[in-house]
C-alpha cells in the first residue's frame, strides 16, 4: 500500500513539474475587448474574474462603469473597449472583469469581452506598425494570422484620459 502511494505521489509531482515548466512559458494572458485581440504580460495581470455587481458612480464618463467589490477591496472599472473607442461591452456572459495595477498600486479593473487563455510569446510574431494609443506595447499576430494588441498596463495607468473619469 505505501509503495503504490509514494508512486502515485512521485506521478502527481511529475505532472505538475511539467505543468509548471509549461506555465512558464505561456507569460501572456490573451483576452478579447470589442473587435481587438490584446494581450498583457502575466506579471502585470492580477487575476480575470466573472464581473460581480458594480456600483455606478455618478457624474463620471460612460466608459467609467463604476466601483466593484473584490474581497473586501474597492476596484475602479473601466469598459476597456469603450474607452478605446467601442460600443459598450454588457458585464454578463462571458465578459470579465481583468484586475490590472496592483503592483503599481492603482485598484484598477477592465471589463473585457472574453477571456481566451493563456498565451506563449513563441505563438506570435511581430505585426506591421499602425496607428495604436500609447498603451500598445506593440502590434503581434498569431500563426493564424490574427492581429493582437499588447498592453502596457503602466502606460494605460499613466494615460491622463484613462484617470481622468469625471464629466467635465
Amino acid at each position: 500500500m505505501a509503495r503504490s502511494s509514494l508512486r502515485e505521489f512521485q506521478e502527481r509531482l511529475a505532472r505538475r513539474l511539467a505543468e509548471a515548466g509549461s506555465a512558464e512559458r505561456r507569460g501572456l494572458l490573451g483576452f478579447q475587448c470589442g473587435a481587438d485581440n490584446w494581450l498583457i504580460e502575466l506579471a502585470e495581470a492580477g487575476e480575470i474574474l466573472p464581473p460581480p455587481a458594480l456600483s455606478a458612480v455618478p457624474l463620471t464618463r460612460p466608459w467609467f462603469r463604476g466601483l466593484a467589490n473584490v474581497r473586501g477591496t474597492l476596484y475602479g472599472v473601466v469598459d476597456f473597449a469603450s474607452f478605446n473607442g467601442q460600443p459598450a461591452i454588457v458585464p454578463g456572459g462571458r465578459a470579465r472583469l481583468l484586475l490590472i495595477g496592483a503592483r503599481h498600486g492603482i485598484h484598477s479593473a477592465l471589463l473585457v469581452s472574453a477571456s481566451t487563455g493563456l498565451r506563449s510569446h513563441d505563438d506570435f510574431e511581430p505585426a506591421t506598425a499602425g496607428a495604436a494609443p500609447p498603451w500598445v506595447a506593440r502590434r503581434l499576430r498569431d500563426m493564424q494570422g490574427r492581429e493582437w494588441l499588447q498592453l502596457d498596463a503602466a502606460r494605460l495607468l499613466a494615460q491622463p484620459a484613462f484617470l481622468d473619469a469625471g464629466l467635465d
